[in-house]
């Protein structure tokens, strides 16, 4: 009779918790993106997108990181995050050598771990979250392989070392392949400062006869605009630029002309669905948090998610413009 009465009591309360609305969610729990730079307008609109997914799970969202690409600062933040025991972390890889150790610690303590927008397959993180670099690569490399001239040269601007923009640059030399006249004169790793980007774009635009520079691409989201300006200064139209991120003054750029095309990723979606993904992770914990789920057949999660990308021009950059002021 005492266990008819439990359960009872416990379908009552049950019903009462769905009649008053109440959740499963929680402002004790807290979730953590950790950025790569956090200063950029692309971390930025990532950021909106983990804060509106806490807002409508009613939990607390911290974004943090280094004002600039620093991997070591990026994983002291880290190590902040873990200390607090958060309910779940969302981590941009600027450098799987120096994060990994860090992410592997954080799974290892029990906290679910999802990477975004640059990846460490080889850590212990659940799986994924962002833009298959390696087909975004070769769109952009597919549309400079259309637009550039004949025995073209070309200048690819990146941060080395990061995961992923070294499969943008993959991406661009396949696409390329396909053009065996252009030549990639040079691959600069601007060391996470755009304006080294603008530095040496003068410096190249300045080449004459068989060492012109007839096109440059950007394989990270701030250094189009300096090469885009560099481009403005030499009033030379004819150059061909594709930049990556549609950061306002990208697509103002297109806009102008400066800059013909920008292969635009969804940095918004991304930090939008992290945070919904980790919350189920962390109320719906698998058995082993540190299993590598890949080879997993019968896996609960994927290995990868992708958030997709698009190619902006002249002919749709307006598109673009009024989703960003819808989002102010």
């Amino acid at each position: 009779m005492r266990t008819i009465e439990k359960t009872l009591v416990g379908l009552l309360g049950m019903g009462v918790a769905l009649l008053c609305g109440c959740e499963r969610h929680s402002i004790k729990e807290t979730y953590y993106l950790v950025t790569a730079n956090a200063s950029l307008p692309y971390w930025q609109t990532a950021a909106q997108g983990f804060n509106q997914a806490a807002a409508d799970y009613k939990v607390t969202a911290k974004v943090v990181g280094p004002d600039g690409y620093d991997a070591q600062d990026e994983l002291s933040e880290l190590n902040k995050a873990v200390a607090t025991k958060p309910s779940g972390i969302l981590i941009s890889v600027a450098d799987a050598s120096v994060l990994q150790p860090g992410i592997n610690a954080a799974v290892a303590a029990g906290i679910p771990v999802i990477t975004v927008d640059s990846d460490d397959a080889a850590s212990q993180r659940l799986y994924f979250i962002g833009t298959n670099n390696l087909e975004a690569g070769r769109l952009g490399g597919k549309r400079l392989a259309e637009k550039l001239p004949a025995k073209a040269r070309l200048i690819v601007f990146t941060l080395a070392g990061q995961p992923n923009t070294d499969e943008r640059l993959k991406g661009v030399k396949d696409a390329l392949s396909a053009r065996p006249d252009v030549t990639i004169a040079d691959v600069i790793d601007i060391k996470g400062d755009p304006r080294a980007a603008f530095d040496k774009a003068q410096e190249l635009l300045a080449l004459t006869g068989p060492k012109k520079i007839d096109g440059f691409v950007c394989l990270d989201s701030a250094s189009g605009k300096m090469v885009s300006d560099a481009i403005a200064r030499a009033q030379d139209p004819h150059r061909i630029l594709v930049a990556w991120d549609v950061n306002p003054d990208t697509l103002n750029g297109i806009k102008a002309g400066t800059i013909d095309a920008t292969v635009a990723q969804k940095p918004y979606t991304m930090g939008y669905v992290g945070l919904k993904a980790l919350d189920e992770v962390f109320h719906y914990p698998p058995k082993q948090m540190g299993k590598d789920y890949s080879v997993d057949s019968f896996s609960p999660y994927p290995v990868f998610i992708d958030t997709g990308t698009s190619l902006v021009d002249k002919n749709n950059v307006d598109l673009y413009l009024a989703a960003a002021a819808a989002h102010k």
